[in-house]
């Protein structure tokens, strides 16, 4: 992709590179007031403490802005554009102009959650292409590693640095969902109840079952366990469907409960699973069901099959 500024495209979706709260409250607040008094919708997704801060500097007007703690809306990254962008950008479908901050990453992010962050802000651009949105995202310059910085110069066509907007001209999104669409790490040698069952049509009930029991042995909540047992019917059903008829299923504990499914399918559409229910197509539904109960879901795709991991906290 080129990195181009088309000032006839009504989406914009920039970059803040921020250094400290002085620089946090500088390029955040001014854009919320903007909106506000131009009469646009605003959402804030960023993390707890930053919406503490954000409410304060706002004042009375904090009471017009939706405010999200994305630490818990976002924990899955990928459920933020379906149920946190969308949710809101498609409430407002009336409005003229709509602005959102989303700060997906953040420090303390970890590396198994990182590659699915990374995808999300380059999906971003696929999912609102010709919508009047504007999506800021913060990036703390001070606590994040350089790598995410140079990834946001990626998947941003625009980088706000020291109150200067600039062109990226990295700007790339697909080479990074490419990037990113990497074998999915297995079990560790310290894992627990470690598990494989190959299954088809004849025995979905079997590991739906099989993933419960481990569930509860790993001492999930029953909540939790009917979630994840929810997420391996999905993932299998749509193995049966959509990736030959068949496919396998791996369970296993470490820092999370990890329900992992294979099969010979090849999941083409990168915003499989990110799209509002309305607008998804076969196999879509299912992906998008579980993104909103995982808390992490990461995907591995070719011709050659596709890999999903549904994590589920501890």
């Amino acid at each position: 992709m080129s990195a181009t500024l088309d000032t006839a495209e009504p989406f914009v979706h920039p970059a803040l590179f921020y250094r400290g709260t002085d620089e946090y409250i500088a390029g955040t607040v001014p854009f919320i007031e903007e909106g506000l008094m131009a009469g646009q919708p605003v959402a804030v997704a960023v993390p707890g403490h930053r919406l503490e801060l954000l409410h304060g500097e706002l004042g009375s007007a904090a009471g017009q802005v939706k405010m999200i703690d994305m630490t818990v809306a976002g924990r899955n990254p990928g459920r933020i554009i379906p149920g946190v962008l969308r949710a809101f950008a498609d409430s407002h479908r009336d409005a003229r102009h709509v602005r959102i901050i989303g700060e997906p990453i953040w420090a303390g992010r970890t590396a198994t959650e990182y590659p699915a962050c990374v995808q999300h802000e380059a999906l971003i651009n696929l999912a609102f292409t010709g919508r009047p949105v504007t999506i800021l995202c913060p990036y703390d310059a001070i606590e994040l590693d350089p790598r995410v910085l140079d990834d946001a110069a990626l998947t941003h066509p625009t980088v706000i640095d020291n109150a200067k907007t600039t062109v990226s001209t990295a700007y790339d999104p697909g080479a990074v969902i490419q990037a990113y669409n990497r074998p999915l790490p297995g079990p560790g040698p310290g894992a627990r109840y470690h598990v494989i069952l190959d299954f088809d049509v004849d025995n979905l009930v079997q590991a739906r079952e099989a993933a419960a029991d481990i569930a509860v042995r790993a001492g999930l909540t029953p909540a939790a366990v009917g979630d994840l047992e929810i997420a391996v019917n999905e993932l299998a059903a749509n193995s049966v469907r959509h990736g030959g008829g068949r496919g396998t299923l791996e369970i296993w504990a470490d820092s999370a409960l990890v329900c992992q499914v294979s099969d010979a399918g090849h999941l083409t559409d990168p915003l499989a699973g990110r799209k509002p229910v309305g607008l998804s197509g076969n196999g879509g539904r299912g992906l998008l069901m579980v993104n909103h109960i995982a808390d992490l879901l990461r995907v591995h795709t070719g011709p050659n099959g596709t890999t999903i991991q549904a994590r589920f906290s501890l």
